[in-house]
C-alpha cells in the first residue's frame, strides 16, 4: 500500500511540473481560485436501464433451467439496473488539484427465470459497488486505483439461498490500479 501511496504522490509532483503557469496579476479572484470545494467540483451521471422479457441480465448466479445443475427458485436474472458515477475533485489550487475520488455503483433487479416466468418485479439482487481514487496527469491520462466488490441482496443474502457463493458476491472484493486516457474531446480532455 505505501508503494501505491508513493506512486501516486510521485505523479501528482510530476503533474504539477509539467503543468502550465499562467500570471497569478491577470487573474480576478473567483471560485475557481479556492483551495477548497471549487465551482463544479462534483461530476457525474445516473442511469437507469429495463432488460426487455427474453432479454434480462444474467448476473452468472443462477446455471440456466434446462441445465442439469438448475437449482428451483434462483430467479436471479436482472429486468432493471440502476447505476451512476460521482466523481469529486475536491481541491482547487496546488498540486492537490489533480487528486479526485470517485464512486460508480451499479444495482440489479428482477425476479425472472428465462423461458419460464417474467415478472415486471424489481426485486434486488445485486449490488456492484466501485469505489476509488486516482490523479490526473500530463496529456489527458488518469493513474487510478479502483476497489471493486459485490453484494448480495434480498433473498439472495441468507445462509439458505441455493447460490453458493461467498457473501461478497459471485466477483469477490479486488482492487486494482490502472491508467485511463481520455481522446477526442471526451471526459477532461482540453480541461486540463
Amino acid at each position: 500500500m505505501r508503494t501505491i501511496a508513493f506512486g501516486l504522490l510521485l505523479c501528482i509532483v510530476c503533474a504539477a511540473q509539467t503543468t502550465e503557469t499562467t500570471g497569478a496579476s491577470s487573474k480576478d479572484t473567483g471560485a475557481e481560485d479556492r483551495l477548497l470545494l471549487p465551482h463544479n467540483f462534483v461530476r457525474g451521471y445516473v442511469d437507469f436501464e429495463v432488460a426487455p422479457p427474453h432479454n434480462e441480465v444474467d448476473l452468472g448466479l443462477c446455471d440456466p433451467p434446462k441445465s442439469p445443475l438448475f437449482i428451483a427458485g434462483c430467479a436471479a436474472y436482472a429486468r432493471y439496473t440502476w447505476s451512476g458515477y460521482v466523481e469529486l475533485q475536491p481541491f482547487g489550487r496546488t498540486p492537490l488539484k489533480h487528486l479526485f475520488l470517485f464512486a460508480a455503483p451499479k444495482l440489479f433487479g428482477g425476479d425472472n427465470i428465462p423461458n419460464v416466468r417474467y415478472t415486471a418485479s424489481p426485486s434486488l439482487i445485486l449490488l456492484e459497488e466501485t469505489l476509488g481514487m486516482g490523479a490526473t496527469l500530463p496529456h489527458q491520462f488518469e493513474l487510478r486505483l479502483t476497489s471493486h466488490r459485490c453484494q448480495l441482496l434480498g433473498p439472495y443474502t441468507s445462509k439458505s439461498t441455493p447460490l453458493t457463493f461467498r457473501p461478497d458476491g459471485p466477483y469477490g472484493l479486488y482492487t486494482t490500479v490502472g491508467v485511463r486516457w481520455y481522446f477526442g474531446g471526451y471526459g477532461r480532455a482540453g480541461a486540463h
